[in-house]
């Protein structure tokens, strides 16, 4: 499916993501990334080959969950929670780690704060569901 522009907006405006990937022995790792939204994918960047890396290697499903500053018609927090398919890149990370920095730290921030990082890992999530609360679920 296509990214709804709300939970673009809502990935652009530095939300933490909750990412969700699946252990060998079936039981859920949850770890907290930054995330941009490039070529239709959200895309995270790792620089070492971690948990989250290994998981989605062997089992590409993964779920999202960023909240939102807004507040729904009931005085709620909104929040998306995205399901996915997700496929792992070597190399890049650091240079989409740098850009990130930029949302999640501030202008004028160096990260990875190291000379010559590792080329690293890129998680590119293809979005097949959003739900939630707020603007970017959408029902029939």
């Amino acid at each position: 499916m296509q990214i709804p522009q709300p939970l673009i907006d809502l990935i652009a405006s530095g939300s933490h993501a909750h990412l969700v990937t699946m252990n060998k022995d079936g039981s859920t790792h949850v770890t907290v990334v930054w995330v941009g939204v490039e070529d239709g994918e959200i895309v995270a960047g790792h620089l070492p080959r971690n948990q989250k890396v290994r998981n989605i290697e062997r089992d590409s499903r993964v779920v999202l969950s960023l909240e939102a500053d807004t507040l729904s018609s009931y005085g709620l927090r909104e929040y998306a929670v995205v399901y996915g398919t997700a496929r792992i890149t070597e190399g890049g990370a650091a240079a989409l780690l740098q850009k990130l920095a930029y949302v999640y730290m501030g202008p004028g921030v160096k990260f990875p704060p190291m000379e010559n990082p590792p080329p690293g890992y890129i998680t590119r999530i293809r979005v097949e569901r959003v739900e939630g609360v707020g603007p970017w679920v959408t029902r029939s």
